[in-house]
């Protein structure tokens, strides 16, 4: 398990420096007026030139990527009371080119926002899903099977910026049961919107539209390991055994059936991060991907690579988590 988890570690270091690496070079090669947005519009050769020196732009890539890094990974201490106990990466994503705010406050206000949206949606999505997925496994080709079928049809084909049009509309415009933009947030009360209900409140309908995609993946996806897992040896001999009916289901079915659903919940998180971008700008939630959207457009270099880093952060840990969690689960992932 140790070796294991080294190895992932690892893994997940290299795969850290490439996708940085990438973005970082990627968005060095896009041609674009930079100078002229950080002087100002009408400003002199000589203006321009000064701010860019100024952020050492016009260093070599591997240099401003190197600088960008070590910002990033210098270790510094912690104090307790006056005295260092350990030492910490410094974290430091540099300052908005545009904004002139530091990267760290402008990710640490966006990120609740959609973290709230991505594992609301996650909680919403696996509700809809598994009693979906498992009771049409169980009654194949019935009524029920049937519509569940027609619903992952439309969830897989209809995208979600449609999706969002048409509940923002019918249940928020004409029906007027839910708010159709903003976010409050979880604990601070800002001008009478704030706290966990007026929160939960208002991300009913990003939750769901985020949801219905990956739901309707899911419910198949749990219809036909549950009907695969209904065939096996295993089953068959549980039941020869005279063992209740819902007992083979929940400790022999479900528990081997299941199992898949732990790694691709992994792997589709990191997938959502990307999707919430448009449920973000469906709802106008001041998430991260509107964040970044904004920042691509003014070609802001230091927002988009915090995002990134941010985002790779994240998906690399849950998906380390989510390995490990399965490493535990199934003993024959750590015997491969």
């Amino acid at each position: 398990m140790i070796r294991y988890f080294i190895r992932r570690v690892l893994w997940a270091v290299v795969l850290f420096v490439v996708v940085t690496l990438v973005t970082y070079v990627i968005f060095f090669l896009v041609p674009n007026d930079l100078a002229a947005k950080i002087a100002g519009q009408g400003s002199s050769q000589e203006a321009r030139a000064r701010a860019i020196h100024h952020l050492g732009l016009d260093r070599p890539v591997y240099v401003q990527y190197g600088k960008f890094m070590w910002g990033l990974i210098k270790p510094v201490p912690v104090h307790v009371g006056s005295v260092p106990v350990f030492v910490r990466p410094n974290g430091n994503l540099g300052y908005s080119y545009i904004r002139a705010t530091p990267v760290n406050e402008l990710i640490k206000s966006a990120a609740p926002v959609t973290g709230s949206l991505v594992f609301g949606g996650v909680i919403v999505w696996l509700l809809i899903a598994l009693p979906i997925g498992i009771l049409s496994a169980l009654r194949p080709r019935s009524l029920m099977d049937r519509a569940s079928m027609t619903f992952v049809l439309v969830g897989i084909s209809a995208h979600p910026i449609w999706i969002g049009l048409i509940f923002a509309y019918v249940f928020g415009f004409r029906l007027g049961w839910f708010p159709i933009s903003n976010y409050c947030n979880f604990f601070n009360h800002a001008g009478g919107c704030g706290g966990p209900t007026q929160w939960a409140y208002h991300l009913i309908l990003p939750w769901i539209t985020y949801a219905i995609l990956f739901a309707a993946l899911y419910a198949r996806m749990i219809r036909a390991n549950v009907m695969e897992a209904m065939t096996e040896d295993y089953v068959r001999t549980a039941r020869a055994k005279g063992a209740p009916e819902p007992r083979v289901l929940r400790s022999h079915v479900l528990r081997n059936a299941l199992l898949p659903v732990v790694t691709m919940l992994g792997m589709d998180i990191g997938v959502g991060l990307g999707g919430a971008v448009f449920t973000e700008t469906i709802y106008n939630l001041p998430g991260l991907g509107k964040l970044i959207l904004r920042a691509i457009g003014e070609t802001d270099l230091p927002i988009v690579m915090g995002v990134v880093v941010f985002a790779t952060f994240a998906i690399i840990v849950f998906n380390l988590i989510i390995d490990l969690l399965y490493a535990w689960i199934d003993p024959r992932i750590r015997l491969s």
